[in-house]
């Protein structure tokens, strides 16, 4: 079994608010990531898949298809988009970091199992700090 990542970039804005809260709180729960005129990230998306080496080619997926994958599945519904109000696969979530690694991770699972590979892990930095993984 071996294991290979790739890692992508995206920006996109969000809020961390609770409807049915009121805006002290949101306030009081999310602290400034409630604030109602948005907040954005410079995030980094680490995808890793695990598999055995096709002997033909020494790879256990190409690269270049993995991107591609994650650009399709991904990147075109995240990148400069609102994921509060823009992306189908976060709608009605709270879009925490939590929450997107998880969606992040429904949307390529099955993709990536047509390739061969399995889905091992999702990475996601929401800044230097702070990153969530998920491992399905």
């Amino acid at each position: 079994m071996i294991y290979i990542t790739r890692r992508e970039h995206f920006n996109a804005a969000h809020r961390l608010f609770r409807p049915d809260f009121t805006d002290e709180k949101n306030l009081e729960v999310f602290g400034k990531c409630s604030n109602p005129n948005w907040h954005g990230h410079n995030y980094t998306l680490f995808v890793t898949v695990r598999g055995e080496v096709d002997p033909a080619t020494g790879f256990l997926v190409n690269l270049k298809d993995l991107s591609a994958l994650i650009e399709t599945q991904v990147l075109e519904k995240l990148d400069h988009r609102n994921i509060n109000l823009e992306v189908d696969f976060m709608a009605g979530k709270l879009a925490s970091t939590e929450n997107l690694a998880i969606g992040i991770w429904n949307q390529l699972a099955e993709p990536i199992a047509a390739t061969g590979a399995s889905l091992h892990c999702i990475k996601l930095y929401e800044t230097e700090n702070n990153y969530v993984e998920y491992f399905g």
